[in-house]
């Protein structure tokens, strides 16, 4: 039997240490009394009431939330209509065009986008009114666009592998084409449909450069609020906030794939 190399496990391990061992210690020093995050000084949990006694943190964590899950579903709804067009309608005038339109975000840097976004927005308040000012709408608005590109590549490549037999044959039963998108396509590109949402909400959550220039007053999200915080030094309730995300995301990726593995032993057993 031939001996495995030495070089893949520890490039591996490596790897794995980089990319991991600083969360490790964000959520070791969450626990830490000390204000210094790099001073062990013994454990409490004063930070974390310190982060549910901070009006700001929570408000805006609740606030990110919301335009995450609402970007996420107009970006999804956009998106598969994109990703319908470009795949099953094979020639169209003005397909080049879209397709480029769809694809810009994917490689343009955030920069531009935001400011982009920001002079349009103030070009349609100056001519039709709307949307009056900055604020949440404009966030939304913007984080739409962004993950609608992301959605499209990612509904796109399901569709491009679906096998057309399937809808040809409900047609032949005598289903309308409506009937067989609701009844065969889409549960037939589900996991996409999720997979591009979750990718688009995490997107939105996470976005700092696009949200700082089509925000307002009143509309500052978590990344902005952290940044703003961490300018100063890194608090610990910032680390409090972070530990519970990875916690919640954790539980997510641990439930997902329980689901998986109990779907899959029911596809063998039958």
């Amino acid at each position: 039997m031939k001996r495995r190399g030495w070089f893949l496990p520890l490039a591996a391990t490596l790897g794995f240490a980089f990319l991991y061992l600083p969360i490790v210690s964000l959520v070791v020093f969450s626990f830490n009394e000390n204000r210094l995050v790099t001073v062990w000084s013994g454990f409490s949990l004063k930070w974390y009431a310190a982060l549910f006694a901070d009006p700001q943190m929570l408000g805006a964590a609740w606030l990110s939330l919301q335009i995450a899950a609402v970007s996420a579903t107009i970006a999804l709804v956009l998106g598969t209509l994109c990703a319908v067009a470009l795949v099953r309608f094979r020639r169209f005038r003005g397909k080049t065009l879209l397709a480029g339109m769809v694809s810009a975000p994917l490689v343009m840097p955030d920069v531009i986008t935001g400011l982009s976004l920001l002079l349009l927005f103030v070009a349609m308040e100056s001519m039709f009114g709307w949307p009056a000012g900055r604020g949440v709408l404009t966030v939304i608005l913007a984080h739409s666009t962004l993950c609608m590109a992301y959605i499209t590549v990612v509904v796109q490549s399901r569709l491009s592998d679906l096998d057309l037999s399937l809808e040809e044959a409900a047609m032949d039963l005598g289903a309308t084409p409506v009937r067989v998108f609701f009844d065969i396509t889409l549960p037939i590109i589900a996991p996409a449909l999720i997979s591009g949402w979750l990718l688009g909400f995490t997107l939105s959550l996470d976005d700092l450069v696009i949200a700082s220039f089509v925000s307002g007053p009143g509309s500052s999200t978590l990344p902005m609020v952290i940044f703003s915080k961490i300018r100063l030094g890194v608090s610990p309730d910032v680390n409090a906030l972070a530990t519970i995300i990875i916690g919640v995301v954790a539980l997510g990726v641990v439930t997902a794939t329980l689901i998986g593995f109990r779907s899959n032993g029911k596809e063998r057993r039958a």
